[in-house]
């Protein structure tokens, strides 16, 4: 079966390839809203479920679904939309523990697998010019929570619970014994 990813995410590509898996990729628009009252997880796993149903054309392909968020308390922060954003999820954030969870469903000829990850992340103290000069370094602006693990703010983490690369966007072991379970690797 052939592996496709509906997501136009660079980090769940590269954390793919980097696995070893063969894939394409494939989007169709999906409407990212969150539901009055709409758990957190029940969110993450609907919006997955919702891109890899947009994306899938036929039986001979699993297309893999995913949306992470960063949780803080029942709050969810997605992704900023402006510096401004990006500066007020990082006060947020700032000494505290949040959790990023992703959602995951797995399309295939028989129905789908859906699935999520929460990983728990311990931010240390920010202080005001530390938010302002990473918010203005554009990396937080296409990231859940306006931040990115991997990169400039890789300083910023004191210590994870969990899965490093749910926090990146894919839990990749966990996508991989669902396939392993389909016998689609």
């Amino acid at each position: 079966m052939d592996l496709v990813l509906a997501s136009q995410s660079p980090r769940r590509s590269e954390l793919l390839r980097n696995a070893g898996f063969s894939f394409t990729v494939r989007v169709k628009p999906v409407e990212e809203v969150r539901a009055v009252g709409e758990s957190p997880r029940h969110y993450a796993i609907r919006l997955a479920r919702a891109k890899a149903e947009a994306a899938w054309k036929n039986a001979d392909e699993v297309v893999l679904g995913a949306d992470t968020i960063v949780v803080l308390g029942e709050k969810v922060f997605e992704k900023p939309a402006t510096t401004g954003e990006a500066q007020a999820m990082l006060t947020e954030l700032s000494g505290r523990e949040h959790t990023v969870i992703t959602g995951i469903c797995l399309r295939h000829r028989d129905g789908e697998i859906a699935d999520c990850e929460s990983t728990r992340v311990h931010f240390v103290p920010l202080d005001r010019d530390e938010i302002q000069s990473y918010a203005q370094s554009g990396e937080p602006m296409d990231k859940a929570g306006a931040y990115a693990i991997q990169g400039l703010a890789s300083k910023f983490v004191d210590r994870i619970e969990g899965c490093y690369f749910n926090v990146m966007g894919l839990p990749v072991a966990r996508v991989y014994r669902h396939l392993k379970a389909l016998r689609a690797i």
